[in-house]
């Protein structure tokens, strides 16, 4: 099971916080997760951004990093300031 969590404006588009999906050996990392995800189509495109930022297990990584069962997973927008 992976635990998969929304930050930010991509909560706000997706219309939910979190949610858990099945284990599949066949995405190898987090990109690989988050193109299935986007492969959603409508909404779920948001996260196709080039600009995403992401975490596993609550460390910040890039979408390389190597995806196993049981991991936590967040997704959230780059955050600029002023």
């Amino acid at each position: 099971m992976i635990q998969v969590q929304y930050f930010a404006r991509y909560r706000e588009i997706l219309g939910l916080d979190s949610e858990q999906l099945e284990w599949d050996a066949s995405l190898r990392n987090l990109d690989d997760l988050r193109a299935r995800l986007a492969a959603r189509g409508a909404a779920w495109d948001v996260l196709a951004e080039q600009n995403l930022m992401c975490a596993r297990n609550q460390e910040l990584c890039s979408l390389t990093e190597a995806l196993s069962d049981g991991d936590e997973v967040a997704f959230f927008p780059t955050v600029t300031g002023g």
